[in-house]
């Protein structure tokens, strides 16, 4: 990571760290992929360079280095590009379990499926999502939900953390 990386990935450190002091940490914290980890639609061609907004990394980086685990729950027509751009940036072993797939309901299907793999409770969870109505239908089932304007930021963490606790 640079430098700047290396900042963010401080800050972001700094503020898991600051939150697991006061309470409990999420036991899973679950991204969205378009426009949440990186910023377009995964209808590209796999050939396409994908790329990650700019604070995204970091962050992924000091939730596994605070032992945060991870998963991702994203709706795409493109499942098979999606997990390849996770190869492709070197991201995709940061993730527990990876519910991508096309689906015409809710968020609702993806996190039933992490909630089976992984054991994990609802109310445990803390959800990234950059769409408004799959953060009210995931909310409803009890995971704290955050909804990014432009992808994951410090901000959005530090406010995810602060709903979880």
């Amino acid at each position: 990571m640079g430098d700047d990386n290396e900042g963010v990935k401080n800050k972001a450190v700094q503020i898991i760290t600051q939150h697991s002091q006061n309470q409990d940490l999420p036991s899973l914290v679950v991204f969205d992929l378009d426009y949440t980890l990186w910023p377009f639609y995964c209808e590209f061609e796999e050939d396409d360079m994908p790329y990650l907004y700019p604070q995204a990394l970091p962050i992924l980086h000091a939730l596994k280095e605070k032992g945060v685990s991870m998963a991702v729950a994203s709706r795409s027509p493109t499942p098979d590009v999606a997990k390849s751009f996770l190869q492709t940036l070197g991201i995709s072993s940061f993730f527990v379990t990876q519910e991508i797939f096309s689906s015409s309901t809710h968020k609702t299907e993806h996190f039933r499926n992490i909630h089976a793999t992984t054991g994990v409770p609802f109310t445990s969870m803390l959800f990234f999502d950059d769409e408004d109505r799959n953060i009210h239908a995931v909310s409803k089932m009890g995971v704290t939900s955050i909804l990014v304007g432009n992808g994951v930021n410090l901000g959005a963490l530090g406010q995810g953390l602060s709903e979880f606790s």
